[in-house]
């Protein structure tokens, strides 16, 4: 059996199986803004193949990377919601009435609480849409908002809340914001990926729920998703890497040490990994100390991307104006 590192992007999945050759079904094309150390990877799986291969439904995954997203750069900020929000705007179908923001997570727990704080910062508007006077109200977008919370603290599966909303508001789009985990460390709360085909509630702990998608919910869905956790396993797996790679270097090429090193891999890694975790292998996730400075960053690139996105008369000048 082979290690294999969970992770929600598929971008770093389509890394792993296109690494050597390309695949059928699967098209990435990589996009720079001329921002350092920031770009852009769109992955669309194009047909049944390309879904199989990578074990995702087909559509688009937009995959934002910048190290600015840990930095108090203003300027650069601004930039990546400029960004952000244009592939927002791309993924949105024509002719919405109504937007409905849902916000996964656990407010309670920082890791897991981007998705309500995101809701905390929407520009809600579906509540005074018909009394905006009419110099304005083609600048206003009709958006509502919700965080339902997790299944441990209402008891209710999170899909039941958000169809039972979605039938009831009738909107025309559903932007769910989530937190998600992520394959390689350096990726963990410096990545955002858009899709435009859905999201599993708790998926970046490994607690999935019932997909939200236009199947269940009636009505296209765009997911915004950011790793701000990976697991124990996949640090154990880099971990012992890199202590190989470093022994490698140190030893004498074609020796008996140095082929051993070479073959250690697979099976034996992975058993080596149960035995360091167990019984923790699956179920312990990890986030770096600076997550709450860092969670409060990219709640402002998202909640301003898509206030920018959704209502025509905000621009990115507008974004400090509106205060919650």
């Amino acid at each position: 059996m082979n290690f294999s590192p969970y992770t929600d992007l598929a971008l770093e999945i389509a890394e792993n199986i296109c690494k050597d050759s390309s695949v059928e079904g699967i098209e990435m094309k990589r996009e720079n803004y001329g921002l350092d150390n920031t770009n852009v990877t769109i992955v669309s799986i194009t047909n049944d193949k390309g879904a199989e291969a990578l074990g995702k439904p087909l559509g688009n995954y937009i995959t934002l990377e910048s190290s600015f997203i840990k930095e108090n750069d203003i300027e650069a900020h601004e930039k990546l919601i400029s960004i952000l929000s244009s592939h927002i705007k791309e993924l949105c179908p024509r002719n919405i009435n109504t937007t409905l923001i849902i916000g996964l997570g656990n407010a309670q727990v920082t890791p897991d609480s981007l998705g309500p704080k995101v809701v905390d910062k929407i520009l809600v508007t579906r509540h005074i849409k018909d009394t905006v006077p009419e110099d304005i109200t083609n600048s206003v977008a009709s958006v509502a908002a919700l965080a339902p919370g997790v299944m441990g603290m209402t008891g209710i599966e999170t899909a039941e809340v958000v169809r039972g909303v979605t039938d009831r508001v009738k909107p025309d789009l559903v932007i769910a914001i989530d937190a998600l985990a992520a394959r390689k460390v350096s990726r963990v709360n410096s990545t955002i990926q858009l899709s435009d085909t859905g999201v599993a509630p708790g998926a970046g702990v490994g607690n999935k729920r019932k997909t939200l998608d236009e199947e269940s919910l009636g009505v296209p869905v765009i997911a915004i998703g950011v790793p701000t956790v990976v697991d124990a396993a996949t640090m154990a797996n880099d971990t012992i890497d890199r202590v190989l790679d470093a022994l490698l270097n140190e030893s004498e090429k074609g020796s008996q040490f140095y082929n051993m090193l070479k073959d250690t891999a697979g099976e034996e890694k992975y058993n080596l990994i149960k035995e360091v975790l167990d019984p923790y292998t699956e179920n312990m996730f990890v986030t770096p100390k600076e997550v709450d400075a860092v969670i409060e960053n990219l709640v402002n690139i998202i909640a301003n991307s898509i206030n920018i996105a959704l209502h025509p008369g905000i621009e990115l000048e507008d974004i400090n104006r509106y205060k919650f």
